[in-house]
């Protein structure tokens, strides 16, 4: 008998897996939700069946706190998704395939180090401003999003960096019009 329905199992399995190459990315995901629908209707009968209710009472007694914190829990999606890579199928951090080199220092954009051009995008100011205005839009961007005030640390960062790299730029452009 074991080997009758270890055939007919393994028969069922060819079958299915055939037809699941044959689907549209649509279709696949139509189907997931259907099997996982199926799959969890057969274990809540399951448990009817055999007596074993109080295991599902039980799991769904553990979840509610845990659902109690879900909007809590809920502000970290978009940092979730970004160390994910979702979206462009890029990782975080990752430009295009065409480099962006700083001037002057021959550092990567995409490999890590933030251009000038993406600092004063995050800032909200010109290329050639000067040391004045980095510091306001910096001092103007992090009072609202510091995350003692709401934001998120991800955003901090990121302002702290461009003001990083547009200040580390002056200091160097002031070091070498001095020297000359």
């Amino acid at each position: 008998m074991h080997w009758i329905l270890g055939i007919a199992l393994a028969a069922a399995v060819f079958v299915i897996l055939k037809q699941w190459g044959a689907l549209s990315p649509d279709k696949r995901k139509t189907a997931i939700w259907k099997g996982v629908l199926v799959v969890g209707g057969a274990l809540l009968l399951f448990l009817v069946l055999t007596g074993r209710v109080h295991v599902l009472t039980a799991a769904v007694a553990a979840v509610i706190p845990l659902l109690r914190k879900l909007p809590a829990l809920l502000k970290f999606l978009p940092m979730v998704n970004q160390h994910l890579g979702r979206g462009d199928g890029r990782g975080a951090g990752q430009g295009s395939g065409d480099e962006q080199y700083e001037q002057g220092s021959g550092r990567s954009a995409a490999h890590g180090g933030m251009s000038k051009q993406e600092a004063c995008e995050i800032l909200g100011v010109a290329r050639g401003c000067d040391e004045q205005e980095i510091v306001a839009a910096h001092r103007r961007l992090i009072q609202k999003l510091h995350p003692d005030r709401g934001g998120n640390d991800y955003l901090a960062a990121k302002i702290n960096e461009a003001k990083a790299v547009l200040l580390r730029g002056r200091s160097r452009a002031d070091a070498e019009r001095q020297s000359s």
